[in-house]
């Protein structure tokens, strides 16, 4: 990965760390009854991912070379960034592996825990966490998606279009 897509990582988790962590103290501070539901919430927030359902989902990220966990199906997706994502992998002819997390509560909660990341859809190219909708979408409109698809060895259908397109330099001149 590059430092630039990195470093736009970095800040998305810290910002969204720092949320939580100021959203859950206004919350607490302000509602002093409701402590009992608060405690409640955070055991289970900071209880262990099970280990079966982990191996399951390591086993699906590292065997496909493109992984997604989306609301819906790739052919009826039922949400718009699950949508934008199918439609950004599509153009680049990227052959992927979906996971509806609609259909197991487990799985979407769980997929929360294990990429501290509060949101779907989720990419992962070999393994690796990528981001949401708003990295793949960043990362297409630089050009960037075209070359970390080519590190995990997938040619995108857009890499031509760069490479043929003319140039001022090439020109014959008459």
């Amino acid at each position: 990965m590059n430092s630039s897509l990195l470093f736009r990582r970095v800040i998305q988790q810290y910002s969204i760390r720092s949320f939580n962590n100021i959203s859950s103290r206004f919350t607490s501070s302000s509602s002093s009854s409701s402590s009992s539901t608060t405690t409640t919430k955070n055991s289970s927030e900071s209880s262990p991912i099970d280990s079966e359902l982990k191996n399951k989902i390591d086993d699906f990220i590292k065997t496909n070379k493109v992984a997604i966990f989306i609301k819906g199906e790739p052919n009826a997706p039922s949400c718009g960034f699950s949508n934008a994502v199918l439609q950004i992998l599509k153009l680049h002819g990227c052959e992927f592996k979906s996971q509806n997390i609609l259909e197991d509560v487990k799985l979407r909660e769980t997929m929360k825990i294990y990429s501290n990341w509060p949101t779907f859809p989720q990419v992962y190219f070999n393994g690796e966490f990528v981001g949401g909708c708003d990295i793949l979408l960043q990362m297409h409109q630089s050009g960037e998606l075209v070359e970390e698809l080519k590190k995990v060895g997938i040619q995108s259908k857009l890499s031509n279009l760069k490479n043929t397109a003319p140039s001022s330099s090439s020109s014959p001149s008459n």
